[in-house]
């Protein structure tokens, strides 16, 4: 403890390049030389060699579980070797939720992303950052957007090869991928070709990828609008339409980190589209039918959101075993007991929504109005179609819509 009764900077975080011990500042080589315990990856303890006297130690796999080991230390100065900067998709923010802010010290080194930028004149602010470690490759879809510059941290040697595969497959294969391999150190290697054209075998296991994204006419962009097209779902017409979609999302109104029920997911276009508002966003599907909550989970990886969570159970039976929902939709099931289970579960200034198309659930959807407040909407869309050889406005189904926030 210090004097003011607080607990001392135990935990020292450090950041170590590919230039070893020699990047390190002076105060960087003081807390790793005079730590009791130090503990990294072999790459990093390899890189520090020399420099600790106290006891080195490997993570263990999975990484979560040395936590325990930190934690028995705590009070003894502790180094933990990390790559770059520790807050950068580093191991910063795991060992943030065990020790408090306070009791540790980062001593950062430039990160991959920045040396990537350095190395290729690139605006850090200007770049959109994606990690496939531990993430499929379709986590990539949603930033493949024409003209936008990429930085993709690998997750081993073969990553720039499946995302040059990635690219080719979804009309992006004109673009260009800068290989950079080992950056900050003396093996540091930067190699540039196309999508198209990827060869290399002989890839760094330590490297990212820099993307300058370049759209084919026929390319698979995932738009940034509410109300993606129809067809962009695989989908047995069991599926909010496009226009009804866009004001339903309006309606849920989704804020970063925000968790959504979707009950009744059909092909999960709704929570697909959640999730696409912002990556901290997280969705639940529920689907009683099995082969449209499998559509719906194929569905949410081709957008590029694999994290969509797909429970193949009745609603009324699964609800009490959800995490606390900040949205709901109900897109089916809208019986009055689900209803009442939904609003009393959701969180205080949370949104609700309801679309029905039948009598009996808009009668559901009046008694919720009556009962909790809020709007009903009724909304109609008419298309062009052709009629004995003629062209005339068919319309759909009318939709009448609930929605209401918890006070």
């Amino acid at each position: 403890m210090s004097a003011d009764g607080q607990q001392a900077r135990w935990l020292a975080i450090v950041g170590i390049g590919e230039d070893g011990i020699e990047g390190l500042t002076p105060a960087a080589r003081a807390l790793v030389a005079n730590a009791k315990l130090v503990i990294g990856g072999k790459r990093h303890i390899a890189l520090a060699d020399g420099l600790p006297t106290g006891e080195l130690k490997a993570w263990s796999s999975p990484i979560a579980e040395s936590i325990p080991g930190i934690l028995a230390h705590r009070g003894e100065p502790v180094a933990v070797l990390a790559s770059g900067d520790p807050y950068c998709f580093g191991i910063g923010a795991m060992l943030s939720a065990h020790v408090p802010v306070g009791e540790t010290i980062c001593v950062p080194a430039p990160s991959s992303l920045s040396l990537a930028c350095a190395r290729l004149g690139w605006a850090l602010d200007e770049v959109t950052a994606v990690s496939l470690c531990g993430r499929p490759i379709e986590a990539l879809a949603p930033s493949l957007q024409p003209r936008r510059r990429l930085l993709v941290l690998s997750a081993d040697a073969m990553t720039p090869a499946a995302v040059a595969r990635h690219l080719g497959a979804r009309g992006f294969e004109r673009s260009t991928l800068h290989v950079l391999e080992a950056l900050g150190g003396p093996r540091e290697r930067i190699r540039t070709t196309t999508a198209d054209r990827y060869g290399l075998n002989d890839v760094e296991a330590l490297n990212l990828i820099a993307v300058e994204v370049e759209a084919s006419t026929d390319a698979r962009i995932i738009p940034l609008a509410s109300g993606l097209p129809d067809d962009i779902f695989e989908h047995d017409g069991q599926i909010t339409k496009r226009e009804i979609r866009a004001v339903t999302l309006s309606s849920l109104a989704p804020r970063a980190g925000e968790l959504l029920w979707d009950i009744g997911c059909g092909s999960g276009s709704v929570a697909i589209e959640w999730l696409l508002r912002h990556q901290a966003n997280q969705a639940i599907g529920i689907e009683r039918d099995s082969v449209r909550a499998a559509r719906a989970a194929r569905n949410a990886a081709e957008l590029g959101v694999p994290r969509l969570e797909v429970a193949t159970e009745d609603a009324r039976t699964v609800l009490d075993t959800l995490p606390v929902p900040d949205a709901v939709f109900i897109g089916g099931g809208g019986e009055p007991a689900v209803i009442e289970h939904c609003w009393k579960s959701l969180k205080l200034g949370g949104h609700i929504v309801a679309n029905a198309v039948t009598l009996d659930t808009e009668r559901a959807l009046f008694a919720a109005q009556s009962q909790f407040g809020g709007t009903l909407t009724r909304l109609s869309v008419e298309r062009l179609d052709t009629i004995g050889g003629k062209q005339a406005f068919r319309p759909a189904m009318t939709v009448t819509q609930w929605s209401a926030v918890k006070p």
